[in-house]
């Protein structure tokens, strides 16, 4: 198959088969010189080292041989953000390109994917003052704020995200719009990559819980406590990594504050409550023009992977 113009962008909920996609997808976009395709990831916790069971990061065996990028660059007590991963990945996938290499972008953080097909979303900068009024409102108030000003943002954002609830009161208290307006001029601006092809896997609800609890139940059998413990102990964790779910519910474990059964359960309860936030994020990517959106369930990677190539 000779080398396409267009390359794929792959999104879908956590636990849906996105890396085994990938994989499949770089070993059949083959270069002149019969190159497979690599993959950059696009996963705002899987960056980390140390933290390789509870992100899913894959392993050597399930990588087959392909190169993956953006895995592993940063030190658990790094802070990193949505522009620090694009400023690596913008180039890199130029370099590929102008290789002959196909690159597969597979996403894991819906953010990074939308930043790198759309631009980065420039919210004004709010002003010390109004920065400083949102801190010191004790978080219900915060809340019972938002509903009156952002009834959609406070419907989308979780009670007890403190940071993007600020977020949200800050960027309105500093220009009089709600963000989700803002947000939804962004989502209307003309997409900057039109060769990148956004792939999107669909699936039922309750068949992406069940894969979930089961994922979770996986990770707890392949060693994530014993992990997170390691990382614990050598009091490796810093203020941005230790909020990675997997990690975040045991460390509460280990600081006493739960049993370790409670912190697998919320394991399980906050990958699903993060797949609910993720759908939301996925009906804004579906917009996209050129897209294709597959109903993933019954089907294994191979089988999509033949069909987005032929896409492509």
């Amino acid at each position: 198959m000779p080398t396409p113009i267009r390359y794929p962008v792959i999104v879908g909920p956590t636990a849906g088969g996105k890396t085994a996609l990938g994989v499949e997808l770089a070993k059949r976009l083959r270069s002149p010189d019969d190159e497979p395709g690599q993959v950059v990831t696009a996963d705002a916790y899987q960056i980390y080292t140390d933290l390789n069971i509870g992100t899913a990061k894959p392993t050597l065996d399930e990588r087959e041989g392909i190169e993956h990028h953006l895995i592993d660059i940063a030190g658990l007590k790094d802070r990193f953000t949505v522009h620090d991963w694009l400023h690596r990945a913008d180039p890199l996938v130029a370099q590929l390109r102008t290789d002959g290499i196909t690159p597969v972008v597979v996403g894991g953080t819906n953010l990074y994917i939308k930043a790198f097909l759309d631009g980065l979303f420039q919210a004004p900068e709010p002003s010390d003052e109004i920065k400083a009024q949102v801190e010191q409102m004790p978080q219900p108030e915060r809340r019972a704020m938002l509903a009156k000003v952002d009834a959609e943002a406070n419907a989308r954002i979780d009670g007890a995200d403190h940071r993007r609830t600020r977020r949200a009161l800050e960027v309105y208290l500093q220009t009089g719009t709600p963000i989700t307006e803002l947000q939804k001029q962004w989502d209307a601006d003309k997409p900057t990559r039109p060769e990148a092809v956004l792939v999107g896997l669909d699936w039922p609800i309750e068949t992406i819980n069940t894969r979930i609890n089961q994922r979770v139940k996986n990770m707890i059998e392949q060693g994530l406590v014993e992990e997170a413990r390691a990382v614990f102990d050598a009091d490796g964790f810093g203020p941005q990594s230790r909020e990675a779910i997997g990690y975040k519910q045991l460390i509460a474990h280990f600081e006493g504050l739960c049993s370790l059964d409670e912190a697998i359960e919320r394991i399980k309860i906050d990958t699903r409550r993060f797949a609910k936030n993720q759908r939301t994020w996925l009906k804004r990517l579906r917009i996209r023009p050129g897209s294709l959106w597959i109903e993933a369930e019954g089907r294994d990677a191979t089988d999509i992977a033949n069909q987005v190539a032929d896409h492509l």
